[in-house]
């Protein structure tokens, strides 16, 4: 059995290049160590430091060996039947968080104490922090990282980001707002206290244009802290003829004078942007 972090981090890595090595029960050991570690909370699948976040690719190699080493089997929850190969996520009570039938949190992600989880969907290797409402039907994706105080209203889609192993989750940061079916994936990340209206799509290549100044400002695969997002249309030239496409647009920041609870739906309403 592994005993340290390092030592874990270099069975995974080594088995994850040579799929042979899954035949060790200590290689094994350390694959299930890894994920009980990250369902847990102790581990994480990327962290935010000084210079921004950092992917811990071998934590997301574990999980895809994770897929490997385990067997499909039958599961029964009440009326309730899956076959699977990861189990759903145990101990719900003791942890302080609120799962709705049927809402589901797989094993493998970490929710901490004071989330609330509607009839939406947690993956393996997600994170959710506390007081954060993931509302009915919204999925948080493989790996994404949620963090404390966000709202993800009904219906939005956090895109799950598994291969390859250095990729950088979706990420959404403390204090955001995501509108009903809002849309973001392929690791865009979403900073502190911004808010999406409802339907905002964001793609890694989608154009997020602030208009707020005389001359407009393109981000790609982050909204910058407190904007507030809307979706638009760009005109775009192809060999047919001009067609308009889809981008986002920020078209304001949210006040620091207003509560913060009270501006996650203030700040769209001030912009008479629908949630």
């Amino acid at each position: 059995m592994a005993t340290s972090i390092e030592d874990l981090s270099q069975r995974v890595s080594a088995a994850f290049a040579d799929r042979t090595k899954l035949k060790d029960a200590d290689t094994v050991a350390a694959v299930r160590e890894t994920l009980a570690l990250l369902d847990a909370g102790e581990l994480r699948v990327a962290e935010k430091g000084p210079e921004g976040w950092r992917v811990n690719a071998w934590v997301k190699e574990a999980i895809l060996l994770f897929f490997a080493v385990s067997e499909m089997r039958v599961m029964e929850v009440g009326p309730f039947e899956f076959y699977d190969k990861v189990p759903l996520k145990k101990g719900l009570e003791a942890a302080g968080v609120r799962v709705v039938p049927p809402g589901t949190v797989r094993y493998g992600a970490f929710v901490e104490k004071g989330a609330v989880v509607m009839p939406g969907y947690v993956n393996i290797g997600a994170r959710v922090g506390a007081g954060t409402m993931v509302d009915t039907w919204a999925t948080v994706g493989s790996c994404a990282q949620v963090g404390r105080h966000v709202h993800l209203s009904g219906g939005v889609g956090l895109g799950g980001v598994l291969e390859p192993p250095s990729a950088t989750p979706v990420i959404i940061e403390d204090g955001a707002f995501l509108g009903s079916r809002s849309i973001v994936v392929e690791g865009v990340v979403v900073e502190e206290e911004a808010v999406l209206g409802a339907n905002v799509v964001l793609t890694a290549s989608t154009q997020i244009i602030d208009v707020t100044g005389s001359e407009e400002r393109v981000y790609k695969g982050r909204v910058p802290a407190r904007s507030v997002v809307i979706p638009g249309m760009r005109e775009k030239e192809f060999p047919a003829g001009k067609y308009m496409v889809p981008c986002a647009l920020i078209i304001g920041q949210r006040k620091a004078s207003t509560d913060q609870k009270t501006s996650l739906n203030a700040a769209l309403r001030e912009f008479a942007v629908p949630v």
